[in-house]
């Protein structure tokens, strides 16, 4: 994206020649590859410029059950019986080795999933890292995470990701659960499946035992027969609110551990006495630079009366400088979107927002002809009641309302179904302390946003979902622990 105030930068792509990739991929079973049961495929694209990257094994009820028997089998006969500190050891391997491929990675995933090379670069791969590494030092001091207490593994989790932060959300859920004792079986999110399976070659490249962990690839009947099957312990979910509620009530009269992950709709507050330049920029970040595809993209902003003009003007500013375009390219804020299916999503939503009265501000932009691209785009005077104000949209589109006191602005931002995340400017500690005790939100960050590190625990609650990922909190949920 152009305009009048923006540099006329020369590109500077990422080359993606380091990039090893299969013209086809197939399942990943007891630690071999093997051909899904139906013999059928599906294309992964790249949201960038709409070219085929590879074909991705289709699997079915027959094939998830392949690999929850070999997950079984393992985690009886091998994982379960290794100590902690043997176990650990096999999380390092993992971590130095997606180190060691961390460019590769951060390429792949650009690629597969549209967001800006900096971010998959900067962000994404290295937490990813991190995740296994924090989870590898806990292998064997899981006594000391919860002193007199009794615990135990609980045997085979099945995990399901969603397509925005695909390696990432797979580190948050691979990690803890073989730190435990327990053994995996994953699908990946059907348009973001590659990271995955390269995950897979790194697990066979680090000598992990035959079965600890599979993952089978597909759309949301793969995942619906893993959540049905009667040998799965454990059930973690990230992904969309109506899903996770399919997923609960299949859960409901079984012993199936489960945690949710769901949808977002998180306020973002800035207070008259706030760092302005400082939370126009945390605003940018948390919904515009990860093209809101983020759970918890504070899409929702509040600003305090006395401030609101001059933040509005800021922002528009601001988003006359953002840089649409390819996701490769290092100049790049903003990427593609995730799919075709989400972009007109994102479309239908912004009609939504204009039928419903509300202000429209779009920067002047030239979109690439190919691909999936959207502007940037900002509503104001967006009505509490509005549709484009309770709904997730997961794109690049910001609402703005304003307030004049404290009571009136946690009472609008708790008015949501979701409860994921909120963000908080002001210059008094007070405040920041009052105001996030109010919040009905699972993670409440003070000036600054969407900012993330393995030993923090991470989620909601009301239909944002439940259960902790992160942190020591994270081990408890895969774990039997008895007082």
């Amino acid at each position: 994206m152009m305009s009048e105030n923006t540099w006329n930068l020369d590109p500077a792509l990422e080359s993606t020649a380091i990039v090893q990739l299969n013209t086809q991929y197939e399942l990943y079973i007891d630690g071999k590859w093997q051909i899904p049961q139906s013999a059928t495929y599906f294309p992964s694209v790249n949201p960038a410029d709409e070219s085929h990257l590879s074909q991705i094994a289709q699997a079915n009820e027959a094939d998830v059950d392949k690999a929850v028997k070999a997950a079984r089998a393992a985690y009886q006969n091998v994982w379960s019986q290794l100590s902690g500190a043997e176990r650990g050891k096999y999380l390092f391997r993992i971590a130095r080795l997606m180190q060691e491929k961390s460019r590769e990675l951060a390429v792949l995933e650009t690629l597969d999933g549209g967001k800006p090379i900096r971010e998959s670069r900067d962000i994404d791969i290295p937490l990813a890292c991190n995740h296994f590494f924090y989870y590898a030092g806990w292998a064997d001091k899981l006594e000391e995470a919860f002193p007199g207490q009794q615990m135990a593994s609980l045997g085979v989790a099945a995990q399901i990701t969603p397509w925005n932060f695909p390696l990432l959300m797979l580190a948050w859920k691979i990690a803890p659960a073989l730190a435990c004792g327990n053994t995996v079986v994953l699908k990946p999110a059907e348009t973001t499946s590659l990271t995955a399976l390269k995950f897979a070659e790194i697990c066979q490249e680090a000598g992990l035992p035959a079965g600890v962990v599979n993952i089978v690839t597909g759309y949301g009947d793969t995942g619906a027969a893993l959540v049905a099957h009667p040998d799965v312990d454990k059930i973690a979910f990230t992904g969309s609110t109506a899903v996770g509620k399919q997923i609960q009530r299949a859960c409901i009269g079984t012993k199936k551990k489960l945690t949710l992950e769901l949808g977002g709709k998180s306020a973002n507050i800035i207070l008259e006495d706030a760092p302005i330049d400082q939370a126009v920029e945390g605003v940018i970040n948390a919904i515009f630079f990860n093209q809101g595809h983020v759970c918890c993209a504070g899409s929702r902003l509040f600003i305090q009366e006395s401030i609101a003009h001059q933040v509005v003007e800021k922002l528009k500013f601001r988003l006359k400088s953002i840089y649409v375009g390819n996701p490769l390219d290092k100049n790049t804020d903003i990427g593609a979107i995730n799919s075709k299916k989400q972009l007109e999503t994102i479309h239908n939503y912004i009609s939504v927002g204009l039928s419903e009265g509300a202000e429209m501000y779009q920067p002047d932009c030239k979109l690439p002809e190919k691909g999936y691209y959207c502007q940037p785009t900002l509503f104001l005077d967006v009505a509490q009641s509005s549709r484009i104000a309770q709904e997730e949209i997961f794109g690049p589109v910001l609402t703005v309302q304003t307030f004049r006191t404290i009571e009136e602005v946690i009472q609008k931002a708790n008015n949501s179904p979701y409860g994921l995340a909120a963000g908080v400017w002001t210059a008094n500690g007070a405040r920041i302390f009052g105001l996030s005790s109010q919040l009905q939100a699972g993670v409440v960050w003070a000036n600054t946003y969407n900012k993330f590190d393995p030993t923090s625990p991470f989620g909601g609650y009301k239909e944002s979902g439940f259960g902790r990922e992160g942190g020591r909190h994270g081990l408890s949920a895969y774990l039997q622990i008895k007082n």
